[in-house]
């Protein structure tokens, strides 16, 4: 079985009691769910500058990161294309604030979707578990940067 990593950066975004998510769109269309705006981080690309780009690509806003908020790391297996790989995914999460630019849908990425969504209506919403990983590093900010496996609510999309 194939072994590969993934690094990502990820910002979470909030204001005025809303999240800003990015509607995730699978390579064959077939699922859709919201994540936090952020994605892979490319080869010789520092994770900070990645998810400033990765922001304005997804949701078309400018954003200035704030604080390093944790890394989240989990494994699963992925089948695509008949082939099974063992995923290891590394997630970085930045606070971010946005400075400018306008909420746009990203045309033709990963995303299709951006928007502003109540807090209080997270919880309903199809959404990876990196958007519980995240909002768990906003409320509890452990020191450490590591969020226990229990302070998110069990998904198990990624």
């Amino acid at each position: 079985m194939e072994k590969k990593l993934r690094v990502a950066a990820y910002a979470v975004c909030i204001s005025d009691g809303q999240v800003l998510l990015a509607r995730y769109v699978s390579p064959d269309r077939a699922e859709k769910y919201w994540t936090l705006p952020g994605g892979g981080v490319d080869h010789d690309e520092d994770p900070y500058r990645a998810v400033v780009r990765e922001v304005a690509e997804e949701t078309g806003y400018d954003a200035r990161i704030e604080q390093l908020l944790g890394v989240d790391s989990r494994s699963r297996r992925v089948t695509r294309d008949g082939t099974e790989t063992d995923m290891h995914l590394v997630g970085i999460y930045y606070r971010a604030r946005v400075i400018g630019g306008e909420l746009t849908h990203e045309i033709d990425g990963s995303t299709d979707l951006a928007a502003w969504v109540p807090l209080s209506e997270v919880k309903t919403l199809e959404r990876a578990a990196l958007v519980d990983t995240g909002l768990a590093l906003v409320s509890t900010q452990p020191l450490d940067g590591h969020v226990p496996p229990t302070a998110v609510d069990g998904l198990v999309r990624d």
